[in-house]
């Protein structure tokens, strides 16, 4: 395989996204972390991303907000919630517009990392686009 996957974490948690790209790196997965949604989106112009992680409730734009924008341009970048969110609205929002999982924290590894396999393997090249 010539391409290892990139997975972007977003989370505003410094633990939360140092221990996901703790992970993740010993998965066998690269992975970038950022600590909102909007330094995400800036790298997003320049890099490509094979799966998307991101927390619900961060300051400025919200997890909900940024798969919306994601739906909005069109990406077909899977998305993975990973939030300690418990209100099923929020949760049937965001697998509604465009969420390949919801997954509460904590999380145990073997679920992030099945959900992760799931999602990179179902967009296949996509993500390119």
């Amino acid at each position: 395989m010539s391409h290892m996957p990139t997975v972007a974490i977003v989370d505003d948690d410094e633990a939360v996204r140092e221990a996901l790209g703790d992970l993740l790196m010993v998965s066998g997965l690269a992975c970038e972390c950022f600590e909102g949604a909007a330094e995400f989106l800036a790298a997003r112009r320049v890099r490509q991303f094979d799966c998307l992680v991101t927390d619900i409730r961060m300051p400025g734009m919200s997890g909900i907000d940024l798969i919306e924008r994601l739906r909005d341009e069109r990406a077909e970048l899977p998305v993975i919630v990973l939030s300690s969110v418990l209100d099923d609205a929020t949760r049937s929002h965001a697998l509604a517009i465009g969420a390949r999982a919801w997954l509460t924290k904590p999380v145990t590894d073997e679920h992030l990392l099945g959900a992760l396999a799931q999602a990179i393997a179902s967009s296949g090249s996509s993500s390119k686009r």
